[in-house]
């Protein structure tokens, strides 16, 4: 298309809602785009604003490409066309809905209120912000056949969201997510969408039900003795301007933890994160200000959970008492080593068990589970993975706990995703049996290491924006596929797990295996030496991700410094090699 004919295609989608029953404050943007930012109207209406297998999510403003009360309310109707043919012989369809801090949260969550409203659903509606976890709790809870949460996560603050649920308080998988789809490409013009449905229909949810979530929560507990003797045990924590604000103290509160600090500025919920340039606890700037005064304190624990409070940084000290940021793949192996240590303390491990943690996540969780005895799979990345997993057990096997590298966990069978509420009041509780111990959690780490062996993780991103950045990711994973390495910094590949294909070659024999997963553009070398690189493009971001796991014995805590620093010369070989610098 020349740029003259996009052009024109895009003055004439414009036109159109200028025409339509739009609101007037959308018609006088599109006007000032017309008039004023020709590049901006193109970039809102050159394309549709796609509903993909997680949802929506985009930057919010008028026009087709955008979020707005229009996208959102045709994404809405939708997936309420689906659920009714899904549903059909239920006398009532029911749905919740829940929403974070961000700009419009609130008008996206009431516009899809009121339309599930208009299509005759019972509707769940949260009185303001609550975390997504308790989104999934509330499907469950009430035994609604659908849901949804809108938030764009950790995405900056010109972003929002919307996530589809099922009726297992899970995200959407196959096929559901497909059809999906199909019926929101159906919803051409917003004639089709029953705005406005009756008041009548719609429940709000307000603290009653935080207390019956943070209830369940609280019965995860496992250690009430060891938080008693550390109740004052000194934690700050912060929301990052987000959901997290009020349930987080409350649930450490409940699990007996009294010494709870907060910081004023980032208490205060605000979709323009004004104290942070983005509001995602994996990124150090983000827990500059807790960590400040955490040294003011000397604080035992630091904890940040992103805008949806569905995952959690945290920081401790490091043997030198400095404070550092643990990765998600070491507070992973603290909360499944400490929970299943306890399960076998209280006789709870009766054979039918499991973990589960996704193929990127660190191998130092499936070894602790072997130790215990424990069943452990491997599901693709994203947590709906996880809960697919436990819908398939559900009755049959029972889940402990499980995680993923990029921050997020979940313990016990209640909620079926991420859950940051439960895992700062687990993540606290191991704290305070580390310090039963004499021990920071850093220390009990280390404890870990020396058990299993030093398990070093690192991901490195290469951001490649646009067509030919999309082209050039697509070749990267041409080339390893056609051409995979034979051996990596002198060591040999001797398996590739290829998720696309289905299949993992064993590089010896030449013989293929077949991977019991669905279908996903993943590949996976497996060292001799144990060491895993793992690379996949990007679901949500222009980026290609490589996983690097490299392990090492250590036999004790003096050999600490140059394990490490022996595991970095390895990984810092490894991304030469396989091409993931920049």
């Amino acid at each position: 298309m020349s740029n003259q004919e996009l052009r024109q295609k895009v003055q004439a989608r414009a036109q159109k809602w200028l025409e339509g029953p739009y609101d007037d404050a959308t018609k006088n943007a599109i006007r000032h785009m017309m008039d004023h930012d020709e590049e901006g109207l193109i970039e809102a209406f050159y394309k549709d604003l796609e509903f993909g297998t997680g949802g929506l999510r985009g930057i919010m403003g008028p026009g087709t490409n955008r979020m707005n009360i229009y996208t959102v309310g045709m994404a809405t109707q939708g997936y309420a066309n689906y659920l009714k043919k899904e549903f059909e012989s239920m006398a009532s369809i029911g749905v919740a809905i829940a929403h974070d801090s961000r700009n419009n949260s609130r008008l996206f969550a009431e516009t899809a209120a009121g339309i599930f409203s208009g299509n005759g659903f019972k509707v769940y509606l949260f009185e303001n912000m609550r975390p997504t976890p308790e989104l999934s709790f509330a499907i469950r809870y009430y035994g609604c056949q659908g849901g949804i949460v809108i938030t764009a996560s950790h995405n900056p603050k010109e972003y929002n969201g919307f996530k589809a649920y099922w009726d297992d308080g899970a995200q959407v998988i196959s096929p559901h997510d497909t059809n999906i789809i199909k019926e929101v490409n159906h919803i051409s013009d917003i004639g089709q969408i029953q705005f406005d449905g009756p008041q009548s229909n719609i429940q709000v949810l307000g603290d009653e039900f935080d207390q019956i979530y943070t209830d369940r929560i609280k019965e995860l507990s496992m250690s009430a003795d060891l938080i008693q003797q550390h109740h004052d045990m000194k934690i700050v924590y912060t929301p990052l301007h987000g959901t997290g604000v009020k349930l987080v103290p409350l649930v450490l509160r409940k699990f007996g933890f009294s010494n709870v600090y907060s910081i004023p500025e980032q208490d205060i919920p605000d979709g323009n994160f004004p104290t942070v340039v983005s509001p995602n606890p994996e990124e150090s700037a983000a827990l500059e200000m807790a960590l400040n005064k955490a040294s003011e304190l000397s604080a035992d624990l630091v904890m940040a959970t992103d805008p949806d409070a569905d995952r959690v940084g945290i920081a401790v000290k490091n043997m030198q008492d400095h404070y550092m940021i643990l990765n998600g793949n070491q507070t992973a192996a603290l909360l499944v080593f400490y929970l299943l240590t306890k399960w076998k303390e209280k006789g709870k491990l009766k054979g039918k068990e499991y973990i589960c943690k996704t193929i990127v996540t660190t191998e130092l969780l499936s070894d602790i589970a072997d130790r215990y005895g424990v069943e452990h799979f491997d599901v693709l990345t994203g947590f709906k993975y996880i809960a697919d997993l436990m819908r398939q057990n559900e009755g049959r096997k029972t889940y402990i706990v499980g995680g993923e590298e990029s921050y997020g966990y979940l313990a016990g069978e209640f909620v079926r995703d991420k859950d940051a509420i439960m895992s700062c009041a687990l993540i606290a509780e191991t704290a305070a049996w580390a310090k039963s111990e004499g021990k920071t959690l850093y220390e009990k780490l280390v404890d870990i290491y020396m058990e299993f062996g030093f398990y070093k993780e690192t991901l490195v991103n290469l951001v490649r924006k646009g067509k030919t950045g999309s082209e050039e990711i697509e070749k990267i994973m041409q080339d390893l596929r056609n051409k995979p390495p034979k051996s990596l910094n002198e060591i040999q590949v001797n398996k590739i797990h290829d998720y696309l294909s289905g299949k993992t070659l064993i590089t010896k024999t030449g013989s293929q295996e077949n991977i019991q997963l669905p279908r996903s553009n993943v590949l996976q070398f497996i060292l001799n030496d144990g060491s895993k690189i793992s690379v996949r493009p990007s679901g949500t971001e222009p980026k290609i991700k490589f996983y690097f796991s490299v392990k090492e014995p250590l036999p004790s805590k003096d050999d600490l410094k140059k394990t490490e620093s022996r595991l970095n010369e390895k990984t810092n070989r490894l991304i030469q090699e396989i091409g993931a610098n920049e």
